[in-house]
């Protein structure tokens, strides 16, 4: 009843503003107003907003933020690609899912490449156009019954339903990540090698993708403290693998490497490029938040200095070993 009245409150007041304008900006006002209810023209303008707010605070006159490298760099790229999105979401609204989804990546990864996402307040714009780009759907020709739509109500709630769920996700390091991560049993047969091996990949694609948080693994000399990784499963293009340790050196190499079934990697540093755009390293002092990642995320470009790695299935294509001793004098 309530949405009633408020429907025809608005008609009444809209009949109101309309009736009192020249013709010509009537005509205006209706075909605008055509043109946006044919498309998620709030969603659009959502992103546009987001991103010139990313981009504006690294412009801020304001000591404290990270203006220039990687940092301002970063901004510049995802506020474009905000904004870029929320006008295909204007022009091209039959793409909207693949666009919202994108944009919803980058929206999330803007917390961790940019100065908090423009203080939280661009990602959130970001979130919210995101959200309701990919819920919006056309209009049904004909009338429509009295009320709100419910797909409409849907659009405006799933936004704050998202960031809520944003909020309340642990962070590594504190309650339920730290307890999950302390957990963690240490590797029970032969300790791990000193010096962890570096493991190169160009692509690596990982499914169900979470920063599980720090723990430790122990070594030949003694406990090492690592970040773990957990996933369902991961794919690794051009896999190689050298070992730093005393004595000869192995290199080990794959085509391809997949790992299928409760993969956990236990890593003492981990760098990569987010959709091969945005470059990061991470250390067990220094994790990423949220520590969820959003799916269809890959990253290319990665070096890891991997302590273990554990999975229910390995598979490789195209493997190769070899082995020379190290040099011993200068």
């Amino acid at each position: 009843m309530l949405l009633n009245r408020l429907a025809v409150r608005r008609a009444a007041l809209r009949e109101l503003v309309v009736g009192s304008a020249p013709p010509w900006l009537a005509r205006r006002r209706a075909a605008l107003r055509g043109w946006r209810r044919t498309r998620p023209f709030w969603a659009g303008l959502l992103l546009i907003l987001g991103g010139a707010e990313i981009m504006a605070v690294p412009l801020a006159p304001l000591s404290v933020l990270v203006s220039l490298g990687v940092g301002g760099l970063a901004a510049i790229g995802i506020g474009l690609a905000l904004a870029v999105a929320g006008l295909f979401l204007w022009f091209t609204p039959q793409a909207r899912h693949y666009v919202s989804v994108n944009a919803l990546i980058l929206s999330v990864l803007s917390f961790a490449a940019t100065n908090l996402g423009g203080f939280v307040v661009g990602m959130a714009l970001g979130i919210g156009g995101s959200a309701m780009g990919f819920a919006w759907t056309p209009r049904p020709r004909g009338p429509l019954p009295p009320g709100r739509p419910p797909g409409r109500t849907l659009a405006v709630a799933l936004p704050f339903v998202l960031l809520a769920g944003l909020v309340t996700a642990p962070v590594p390091g504190s309650g339920e990540s730290s307890r999950a991560a302390s957990a963690t049993p240490r590797f029970a047969g032969v300790p791990a090698p000193s010096t962890p091996p570096t493991v190169t990949t160009t692509r690596f694609a990982p499914e169900g993708f979470t920063i599980a948080g720090v723990s430790e693994v122990l070594t030949a000399a003694g406990p090492r403290k690592v970040m773990v990784l957990r996933m369902r499963a991961a794919s690794l293009t051009d896999y190689r693998l050298t070992t730093r340790d005393n004595g000869p050196e192995l290199a080990l190499g794959a085509d391809r490497l997949d790992l299928t079934g409760d993969v956990t990697l236990y890593l003492t540093r981990f760098s990569g490029c987010l959709e091969g755009v945005v470059c990061l390293t991470f250390t067990p002092d220094r994790l990423p938040v949220p520590p969820i990642v959003p799916p269809f995320v890959y990253l290319t470009q990665v070096e890891a200095d991997q302590a273990l790695v554990t999975s229910d299935m390995i598979t490789a294509a195209g493997l190769t070993l070899h082995a020379r001793a190290r040099p011993t004098g200068p």
